[in-house]
């Protein structure tokens, strides 16, 4: 054998089925553990502040889901301070987890105690009072029992906006299926401070919602955007780890400043609170504005509500906001806005006179003025001084019904003025419609079209301001959670009259304080202008009016100081039992509070010698 041509041969083998099995199970198990690395780190990098959440415990779940509502805040004369007149306090919601065992009769009766509602004992006997709390414990048992009862459910809520000691004090009860979740609640911290104003957060399908005023205008900036959690559960409805875990946390809601003056506000509530009670009036109604801006200084209506206790209120109409929503006919206010329409297309001016027979006839229809008084040769002055219906009429007979309609528009009635609160009506100049002469003769001192209290001060703030029509804004600024803060610009909608035709105006609504029914309006060393109205109020079919000597409205219009108006104010009193004539309810009302808003706001004294 010739050794180097020798070569070992390899020699060929099978592979075995068992050893296929070998490598397949190896790489199994390599799949397997990257599987379970990746997942691991999902949990604990890309999850993992999810489950620190839940481990964190359910108060902090609730935390990071919920969000708090924004605030609603006011400010004083030139103060950085913020006082909030809406705010959160921290309350309770108590819920069973019926997946325990317990004894559902047994602790409906245990917590029926601390979870019924307190009976109101207005106008009631001691054995009633007794009746009634029976009665309220045994619905609540009722009702709690029916709660308690719901097989398997994991959250059955047994009662919410509870206090402190009463969420301690069911806890101390020991009953292992009851748990609490923090809820916050809204409190309004500023007694007599307007509700009407607010508005209040109460329930609508068993959700918490802003309803009315600014709570109800302003629900999605105030209410934020809750959170949102997302997992898997076991049959238990237990959160257990899974890809699909996932937590989105809440936005909290906006903080809103308003234009209104926390001391100003009070005290304009206050005072319209009293003049009511005092001439047993059936409501009144107050707006100070600042012609220059438009921002709202005060709102009031009275009677108002507490939003504490928005639930004890017996009539819903008393939510709404006298201010904008209750339209009516104004009266002789409206003469001034006649006047400046004919002084603004240069048909008259203030010494233009007329012969004023007492009445006038429109077909069937006579209109006299309000003291049938016949008094022959007037100037326009005196017709404002006088309040006199002719007067009104022949002012706008001068102007023509179609262009007089036009400045009533102009001016902003039969619209809504875009104020940023709920219920706001737009008034109506339907009557206008049917170009018949006596309707818009009835219209040029106020009857047959209605108006708000807030569109009678937009009307005069542009008398005040040179013409110019301001749009009313109530909130100075809205600052968001991230801090940034929006806030609310002037804004000038129109031009309704000229300079010269306000200028003009204004003089002849001074005469009015000083010689006219305006007297009781006065405010030593200022100059103030005016104009009174009393309507009548229409009966309630809709045919004629009222003939209750008391079945009056009196309304006060007027602005101050004339030199430098710094507010606006539209003061309004129904239906005042000891006075007929509004130059003896609203005018002496307007004149204390412009009294006093003058001294608050440091104006200098008019030079009136």
């Amino acid at each position: 054998m010739n050794p180097a041509r020798y070569k070992p041969t390899r020699l060929k083998t099978r592979a075995t089925p068992g050893g296929v099995r070998d490598i397949f199970l190896i790489i199994v198990i390599v799949i397997g553990v990257v599987v379970v690395a990746v997942r691991l780190a999902q949990l604990q990098i890309v999850q993992g502040r999810f489950y620190s959440q839940l481990a964190g415990g359910q108060h902090d779940l609730f935390d990071k889901l919920l969000p708090e509502r924004g605030q609603i805040l006011v400010r004083e004369r030139d103060s950085d301070s913020l006082y909030p007149v809406a705010t959160n306090i921290d309350l309770w919601t108590a819920y069973s987890d019926n997946r325990n065992s317990f004894n559902a009769t047994d602790e409906a009766k245990t917590l029926a105690p601390f979870l019924v509602s307190p009976v109101d004992s207005k106008d009631k006997t001691p054995d009633q009072i007794k009746a009634e709390v029976q009665q309220n414990l045994a619905d609540k048992e009722a009702e709690l029992l029916k709660r308690l009862s719901v097989a398997l459910a994991a959250y059955e809520p047994l009662g919410r906006d509870l206090a402190k000691s009463v969420a301690d004090g069911i806890r101390a009860l020991g009953f292992a299926n009851v748990n609490f979740a923090p809820e916050k609640a809204r409190f309004y911290p500023e007694s007599g401070f307007s509700g009407q104003l607010l508005g209040f957060v109460g329930f609508k399908n068993d959700a918490k919602i802003g309803l009315y005023g600014l709570e109800g205008y302003w629900d999605k900036e105030l209410s934020g955007t809750p959170g949102f959690l997302s997992a898997s559960k076991d049959p238990s409805g237990n959160i257990i780890a899974s890809a699909d875990g996932s937590l989105k946390e809440k936005v909290d809601g906006s903080d809103i400043v308003l234009t209104v003056d926390r001391t100003l506000e009070a005290t304009v509530c206050d005072k319209l609170k009293a003049a009511v009670e005092f001439h047993k009036a059936q409501s009144g109604s107050v707006v100070m504005m600042d012609p220059k801006t438009g921002a709202i200084l005060a709102m009031c209506g009275a009677p108002d509500f507490d939003p504490n206790a928005y639930n004890r209120v017996d009539d819903a109409n008393v939510f709404n906001n006298g201010a904008i929503w209750n339209a009516y006919e104004p009266g002789s206010v409206m003469k001034a806005v006649t006047m400046a329409a004919a002084l603004d297309t240069g048909v008259l001016t203030p010494n233009t006179t007329y012969d004023d027979t007492g009445s006038m006839k429109f077909g069937s229809q006579v209109i006299n003025n309000s003291d049938h008084a016949v008094l022959g040769t007037q100037t326009m002055i005196e017709v404002l001084d006088k309040s006199l219906n002719t007067g009104a009429i022949f002012a706008m007979q001068l102007t023509g019904m179609d262009k007089y309609e036009s400045y009533l528009k102009a001016f902003g009635f039969g619209v809504r003025t875009g104020i940023e609160l709920d219920t706001e009506s737009p008034g109506n100049l339907s009557s206008l419609k049917s170009h018949r002469p006596v309707d818009a003769a009835s219209a040029s001192f106020g009857q047959g079209i209605t108006a708000t209290t807030l569109q009678l001060a937009v009307a005069y703030a542009a008398i005040a301001n040179g013409g110019k029509v301001m749009k009313p804004y109530i909130v100075d600024s809205i600052v968001h959670p991230d801090g940034t803060v929006v806030k609310t610009e002037p804004r000038t909608v129109r031009q309704v009259i000229s300079d010269r035709a306000a200028g003009l105006l204004t003089g002849m609504l001074v005469s009015v304080v000083k010689n006219g029914h305006g007297k009781r309006a006065a405010v030593p060393g200022y100059l103030v202008a005016g104009k009174t109205g009393t309507a009548q109020i229409p009966k309630s079919d809709g045919t004629g009016y009222d003939a209750d000597p008391h079945a009056t409205i009196g309304t006060f219009a007027g602005f101050a100081p004339v030199s430098d108006p710094r507010f606006v104010m539209i003061v309004r009193l129904d239906r005042p039992k000891d006075v007929q004539f509004a130059e003896s309810s609203a005018a002496p009302l307007f004149g204390d509070i412009a009294s006093f808003a003058l001294k608050y706001l440091e104006v200098a004294p008019d030079d009136t010698h």
